[in-house]
């Protein structure tokens, strides 16, 4: 199957598009578990250049497409949709000076309104039979920020304070998805919101995090969902077909919530539990989107022509 490379083009309102972006991109959104590393705090703006050469090299790959996940799911491309592999994803990030584990692929709309970052994670057979406890897990969530923000001041991070629920924990039994949203503010007053899913399987899980403008969270919400249907485990991997002698996660549904790390927290130490929950910050200068994303409208503005 040919891989179509995304053509930059049909882009009259791309100006405005990543005015928005940059916008929402000076915001401090909350990175989910498995999108661990630090701030990369950048002093002076990337040559506009080299940030256009790095954009324009990436190889986006256009739906409607199906692409395969690890091996271990198929992902539909829709129509509409741009998609990078992990090592794009990792060139991504960096351009916009966020961290990246380089195993995450990035799906987002053309017009880059907002992306989301997949991550298949070997944890084994996670059981889906436990209560969820929303309080509980917001509790131990409250308690486990406030330890963590212990560690971000002597990091010279921004610390954090967890509101409540933007959407309760839930799980669909019949699509072996898990989803929630926490509403918190930094200690700059931003809002930060995160939309978490985590879609199981036989052998482990994958992660999606929604990375949006508060602004648009409820229709960008919408249209992540909408695009995630396309994601499905092949066979042999599927929930459904767990066999005797698979190895089974030592944590459940409440932990995957909380990172999956609370679990294994004796072993790791509490910091690395409390960075498996909220990792870091993803936090970008704004001097340096301003220069990153003219590239972007640049290669736009050349493509068209």
């Amino acid at each position: 199957m040919r891989i179509e490379h995304w053509k930059l083009t049909d882009c009259d309102t791309c100006a405005a598009t990543y005015a928005r972006f940059v916008k929402w991109m000076q915001l401090t959104c909350l990175a989910a578990v498995l999108f661990i590393g630090g701030i990369n705090l950048v002093n002076a703006a990337q040559d506009e250049q080299e940030t256009e050469k790095i954009l324009g090299s990436l190889n986006w790959i256009e739906g409607p497409q199906e692409v395969n996940i690890e091996g271990k799911a198929s992902f539909s491309i829709p129509t509409g949709y741009v998609f990078l592999n992990p090592a794009d994803t990792k060139r991504f990030m960096e351009v916009i000076h966020n961290p990246s584990t380089g195993k995450a692929y990035l799906i987002a709309p053309q017009d880059l309104h907002w992306f989301s970052l997949l991550n298949f994670e070997e944890t084994g057979y996670v059981k889906d039979d436990e209560n969820i406890d929303p309080e509980a897990i917001l509790s131990s969530i409250r308690e486990n920020t406030e330890q963590g923000n212990v560690e971000r001041r002597a990091k010279g991070w921004e610390t954090m304070s967890v509101l409540g629920w933007k959407l309760p924990p839930y799980y669909d039994a019949v699509t072996k998805r898990l989803e929630w949203a926490i509403d918190a503010r930094s200690s700059n007053d931003e809002a930060i919101i995160n939309l978490n899913t985590r879609i199981l399987g036989r052998t482990g899980v994958t992660s999606a995090v929604l990375v949006a403008s508060p602004e648009i969270f409820s229709t960008s919400t919408q249209e992540f969902k909408d695009a995630l249907t396309g994601y499905e485990y092949i066979s042999g991997e599927k929930y459904t077909e767990f066999r005797q002698g698979d190895r089974v996660a030592e944590y459940g549904l409440a932990a995957l919530i909380a990172g999956g790390a609370a679990a294994v927290a004796s072993k790791k130490g509490l910091w690395a539990m409390i960075a498996g929950f909220f990792a870091a910050f993803w936090k970008v200068i704004a001097g340096v989107i301003v220069a990153g994303f003219a590239g972007l409208i640049s290669i736009f503005r050349k493509k068209k022509e």
